[in-house]
């Protein structure tokens, strides 16, 4: 079939074809006959062959008419199942919404979203990229996720960022230590234990250090390590205290373990939806985020320690 064969010819045929009828498939398609009848003569006169017989009152195939029809309708189809499916990706009923997120949003923070998001829109699939701060703000800068809720400490000139929510940092201690008895703990107190770190690619690091840095303590970690259920680990073993912000806490059950807020200074860990600046997002990731902005809104309960911003 070349390639001046035009959709509009096969869906005419089609049409002409299954009513055996100029006049009655003329009437199904609502245009005039001779336009019909045009549209049939230009494929056959493409293809080189006829499809129909026709007399003055019947419409019958030939042995390439049939063959046609076969053909015709298969492209007709795949055609109006693809243009549904694209009106639906264009409405934000269907397609992907790459979100890259730290673990602890990923793991706390999304999950109802999520579920109230699909109970609307069920043929959208979420993608949650979870890792580092740098990691996720690299996924949105290469395109890889559409956005991002993460900490963001130096945006590069390519994003936009707007604040989602606040969670306080709390000093993490096993049970039975001698500062647990109290309401509260300066960080000066917490910079004199055996201080668990976690690893200086984390944003969590990036934060307790500064907080320590404005206070001129020098905690030196006792140990680090890359996970903050390892952390909470060690922590749990009787091996030191840590910081940790209030989304991050739920990640860190290996046992019993006793949190209080952190002052002089209170010290809060923001966390932005990021965006590429100027890029026109998919309609289900505007949905999405949407959905975000209704929560923060109605202010939607969130756990101890955490809040909109």
């Amino acid at each position: 079939m070349e390639a001046t064969t035009t959709l509009r010819q096969l869906a005419a045929y089609t049409a002409v074809a299954r009513a055996a009828s100029f006049t009655a498939a003329a009437a199904d398609l609502h245009v005039s006959q001779s336009s019909l009848s045009r549209a049939v003569a230009d494929l056959e006169r493409q293809l080189g062959v006829r499809l129909l017989e026709r007399d003055t009152r019947n419409v019958q195939l030939t042995a390439a008419g049939v063959e046609a029809l076969r053909i015709a309708e298969q492209i007709v189809t795949a055609h109006r199942a693809g243009m549904k499916e694209l009106r639906r990706f264009l409405l934000g009923e269907s397609g992907t919404v790459a979100v890259a997120t730290l673990p602890s949003v990923a793991a706390v923070l999304l999950p109802q979203v999520i579920s109230d998001f699909r109970e609307r829109r069920p043929q959208v699939t979420v993608r949650l990229l979870d890792g580092l701060e740098r990691l996720v703000v690299d996924r949105v800068l290469s395109g890889d996720a559409d956005m991002a809720i993460t900490t963001i400490g130096h945006p590069p000139e390519q994003l936009e960022h707007r604040p989602l929510v606040r969670d306080r940092f709390v000093a993490v201690l096993p049970e039975g230590h001698p500062l647990a008895d109290r309401d509260e703990i300066a960080w000066d107190d917490l910079a004199r234990q055996p201080f668990l770190a976690v690893g200086r690619d984390s944003s969590v690091r990036r934060l307790t250090d500064a907080a320590f840095a404005q206070i001129d303590a020098h905690a030196v970690p006792a140990a680090e390590a890359g996970s903050i259920a390892t952390v909470g680990g060690l922590v749990t073993a009787g091996l030191g205290v840590t910081a940790m912000p209030a989304l991050v806490l739920p990640l860190m059950a290996a046992g019993p373990v006793v949190c209080l807020p952190l002052v002089d200074p209170v010290v809060d860990r923001r966390l932005d939806i990021v965006v590429r600046f100027r890029r026109t997002l998919p309609t289900a990731t505007e949905r999405f985020l949407e959905t975000l902005e209704e929560y923060r809104l109605q202010g939607r309960p969130l756990p101890p320690g955490v809040s909109w911003a």
